[in-house]
């Protein structure tokens, strides 16, 4: 999609700022902002649609910020950055355009917006909820923010002295980006490299919306390695007693005792000898009852914990995996407000800390807590409201990213494409080689919309550049 002007700049003619007297000391505030106005004034930075013969066309298009707040010290290192070659290239002669625009932020600007609202009070008191004004009501209020804060980044960069091509500005929500969205995501579908199913994703439960792998940010967190003992049936649910008659267990360490709930199998690894006995028992949920399998899988890290973990495949990415490879049942424990389900019998309601709580005590209480230690590990939290992620099982829309990581990874590793240092070649191969399908879709008001249409009769899922009619 070609970026062209919005509408032709109003040349004004300017007289040079310093023409005027100058003051007893210099005031860079004032004289660099008429200077600015001047470059602006007559088209210092503006492009051409086309270029000359022989000329060369030089672009950047400045990473969008956000319209959530203001310009900070990073925006002010990279534009300046950015400054220094678009006028080097524009002193050369270059047909040089540097894009200016902002991003509407989705999340972010949809939890700034509500965060605002909250402010206010309803007839009854209590502060307003996007659901009080409904959605077009709400849209309004976003986009009232947007022009606001929208003006004072374009305020800040032209104060910074950025030589932008004000006359092309753009915002992510312009109906021509909002058409190249929709144009992208139906060319993927049709291609099979967007699909719609289920599969884990991180879930914000203060947003109520998924999340990308990169909207969640892993905090080393202080927690607890909780020990507990699951007792060993047979197939029958009759539990195996040692030659001493004492009942047979099996000790499995977690950092989410509260997920246990949710088990649906107890893996170990299929060389661990401490367990080659196990294999083909069973064993007994602690508080439930519930029986669940033991299974072998080689992605267990036998030097953690006791080398038996618990398998909730609903509720942990790694447990997913596992869970996909042996075919186990996934029980969605936690729902999208941050509760425990119906899954949770007797626990069915509570938060997931007072969950969690009373699942240890509980644990404590039937002796079959064994131990717990202090444990440093990594936690994830949106990116966004800074609270902790769930990760659930949820029907959402994916790209799938092996086919378009691949020759990504094949253009680093022929040289095509060089890294500086090369020591980052490490870093780009583990993202690239084990990175999952992406998700993308939101369940935000605020942004662009997916282009597919549920047919009430049917239950078709339509998926479409036009709107469709009937169904």
């Amino acid at each position: 999609m070609s970026v062209k002007k919005k509408s032709e700049s109003k040349k004004k003619a300017h007289a040079w700022p310093h023409a005027k007297v100058l003051e007893g000391s210099f005031n860079p505030k004032a004289a660099w902002s008429e200077v600015y106005d001047f470059w602006e004034g007559n088209g210092c930075f503006e492009s051409a649609d086309t270029s000359q013969k022989g000329q060369k066309a030089y672009c950047i298009m400045i990473p969008p910020p956000n319209v959530t707040g203001v310009l900070h010290m990073g925006h002010a290192l990279t534009n300046t950055i950015q400054d220094v070659l678009v006028r080097w290239r524009r002193m050369k002669g270059d047909n040089t355009l540097w894009l200016p625009g902002t991003d509407h932020a989705g999340i972010a600007t949809q939890a700034v917006v509500e965060r605002e609202l909250k402010k206010e009070k309803n007839a009854q008191g209590r502060p307003v909820l996007r659901q009080d004004l409904g959605r077009d009501a709400f849209i309004q209020r976003v986009w009232e923010w947007k022009e606001e804060h929208g003006n004072l980044i374009a305020h800040q960069q032209r104060r910074l002295g950025n030589s932008l091509d004000w006359s092309r500005e753009r915002f992510t929500m312009d109906p021509g980006f909002s058409s190249a969205v929709r144009e992208v995501f139906v060319r993927l579908y049709e291609e099979g490299l967007i699909y719609r199913g289920e599969r884990i994703i991180n879930w914000c439960t203060v947003s109520q919306t998924a999340l990308s792998d990169l909207e969640v940010i892993p905090k080393e967190t202080k927690g607890s390695l909780w020990h507990i003992r699951y007792l060993l049936t047979n197939a029958e649910g009759e539990v195996i007693k040692k030659d001493d008659g004492t009942d047979a267990s099996i000790i499995v360490a977690t950092t989410r005792p509260e997920t246990l709930l949710g088990d649906t199998a107890v893996a170990v690894h299929p060389e661990d000898e401490r367990y080659k006995s196990f294999h083909g028992m069973f064993a007994q949920l602690p508080l439930l009852g519930r029986l669940i399998p033991i299974i072998q899988d080689a992605h267990v890290d036998q030097t953690f914990g006791s080398g038996a973990v618990k398998v909730t495949p609903a509720h942990d990415f790694d447990d997913y995996e596992i869970g996909q490879r042996h075919k186990l049942p996934m029980i969605l424990l936690i729902n999208k407000e941050g509760k425990l389900s119906a899954a949770a019998g007797p626990y069915a309601g509570l938060k997931v800390m007072d969950a969690r709580n009373r699942v240890v005590s509980d644990l404590k209480d039937k002796g079959a807590l064994v131990k717990t230690e202090d444990h440093l590990h990594k936690v994830g939290y949106s990116q966004r409201s800074d609270q902790i992620a769930e990760p659930m099982v949820s029907k959402q829309w994916f790209v799938k990213i092996k086919p378009l990581a691949e020759p990504a990874i094949q253009a680093v590793r022929s040289g095509e494409i060089e890294f500086t240092p090369k020591s980052w070649e490490k870093t780009y191969f583990e993202w690239m080689e084990n990175i999952r399908d992406w998700c993308i879709s939101r369940q935000l008001w605020w942004g662009h919309q997916i282009p597919a249409w549920h047919c009430q009769q049917c239950a078709e899922i339509t998926v479409s550049r036009e709107t469709p009619v009937g169904c």
